[in-house]
């Protein structure tokens, strides 16, 4: 029997990609997704959940500056699978910290800063293996990479979803009895999850990385010359964005659970929303952005998350006027949010796959990554310091406030800082009064037919 060809191994490993995706979706669904309702039970203020978002997305990041350097001697296998793994045994701790604060009763304030250290140790972890994890995958997905990750993204999407929708409802299952028990189910699942796709990652197949002589340049080089590059210039219009974002997101959580004293089943639907849009329509944006380019869905939805965050804001209007249907609101609200933030982060992660070459995936994936954090950092840490400091009787009150500002500066930043950037790879010019034409026009099976979803 002949060997599998290139062809078929790199068709394995990428059905492989999608089940390690899935497993990761149980540990997002049931764990990540549950960090700040988990840190609010540990007595968490709101400048710890800045914190619990800002430090670990800047030290993740910051780590990734090395994972270049390390595949040159390292295969992407390992890295990948031992800092999977390694991630995955970070859920015991955390665990740990939960016995300290249910079960010893210690509650001092050292119990939100110790989730915060284990929580940050966690996503390092799981950052240093970014870089490595998309130079292994541009070599195995080569063409139809919208496609690919539009479907990936929408599988591995409707475990999370599931994931995400059980555990809450496993949290409110034990709320009024021990909810300690609830999280340690999670997380234990998150552990199992996790761990099972460190394994996988040791059964997937890894092309032989070629690396050509000056590929390298340091992040300091890199910093200097953005200014003056297409893909720098992308990457400081991510970075100010991500400060513009995470002056609000990080505090939604917050918003729903303290201030409107939502159910963990509640606050969880609400959430799905999202989650079923991005699942939904991912593959419609992965065809989208072949067809037209990543760039022009980047400038589209760039402009409508600043709306997203606005509707947020405009919700103690309808607590006031229609109070019944503030679930519902917040529900089409997040939907609103995935729908967009699915063409976002999927047109700006493809980004980086058409305009930097192989060789230097891995590099400006960790640059990328660490300017993205550097703005997480800023924006959650700002956020949880004004919405600490602005009084609960302001106008609108402290956690409205940053959520006025953080769509104010979404705004700006995708009206000024994306018109300098330029589409790296052959696209059809795309005219948005057309194609919305196009999408009112079409009946609800070519719909369906567009979106990849079967009847």
């Amino acid at each position: 029997m002949d060997p599998p060809s290139e062809e078929q191994l790199k068709a394995n490993a990428r059905s492989i990609s999608i089940k390690e995706g899935c497993l990761y979706g149980i540990m997002d669904g049931f764990a990540l997704r549950n960090i700040t309702p988990y840190a609010l039970a540990l007595g968490a203020s709101n400048a710890h959940i800045g914190f619990l978002t800002s430090i670990p997305s800047i030290l993740g990041s910051a780590v990734q500056l090395f994972t270049p350097k390390l595949m040159e001697r390292t295969s992407r296998r390992k890295i990948v699978s031992r800092g999977v793994l390694l991630q995955a045994f970070m859920w015991l701790p955390i665990l740990l910290i939960g016995v300290m604060f249910f079960v010893l009763g210690w509650k001092s304030s050292w119990i939100p800063l110790s989730l915060i250290i284990a929580y940050t140790t966690l996503v390092v972890f799981g950052g240093i293996t970014g870089p490595a994890w998309n130079s292994w995958m541009r070599d195995i997905v080569t063409t139809n990479i919208g496609a690919y990750f539009g479907k990936r993204n929408r599988i591995c999407g409707s475990v999370t979803l599931v994931a995400a929708l059980a555990g809450g409802l496993i949290l409110d299952q034990f709320k009024d009895t021990n909810i300690f028990l609830g999280f340690i189910i999670l997380f234990f699942c998150a552990f199992l999850a996790r761990t099972a796709g460190g394994i996988y990652f040791t059964r997937k197949y890894e092309p032989e990385l070629k690396t050509e002589e000056g590929y390298y340049f340091s992040f300091f080089e890199f910093v200097k010359h953005m200014r003056h590059n297409n893909f720098g210039r992308f990457a400081i219009y991510e970075a100010v964005m991500s400060v513009a974002v995470n002056i609000g997101s990080p505090f939604v959580a917050v918003y729903m659970l303290k201030q409107l004293g939502f159910s963990y089943t509640t606050f969880t639907i609400v959430t799905l929303g999202s989650a079923s849009m991005t699942l939904l329509f991912m593959p419609a944006w992965g065809k989208f952005t072949d067809k037209y380019g990543n760039l022009a869905v980047v400038r589209i939805t760039g402009f409508f998350t600043a709306g997203v965050m606005a509707l947020w804001a405009a919700s103690p209007l309808v607590l006031a006027y229609a109070p019944k249907l503030i679930v519902p609101y917040l529900f089409l609200t997040d939907a609103f949010s995935g729908f967009i933030w699915a063409g976002f982060n999927l047109s700006t992660a493809n980004f980086l796959y058409d305009a930097v070459t192989r060789q230097r995936v891995s590099l400006c994936t960790a640059y990328q990554n660490v300017l993205n954090g550097t703005g997480v950092f800023i924006g959650a840490a700002a956020g949880g310091l004004i919405s600490s400091l602005v009084p609960i009787n302001f106008i609108v009150g402290p956690l409205i406030s940053v959520f006025i500002l953080s769509a104010v500066m979404r705004l700006g930043v995708a009206a000024l800082m994306i018109r300098k950037i330029h589409e790296v790879r052959p696209a059809e010019p795309m005219k948005v009064r057309l194609v919305v034409e196009r999408l009112v026009s079409m009946s609800p099976e070519q719909m369906l037919k567009y979106m990849d979803i079967k009847n």
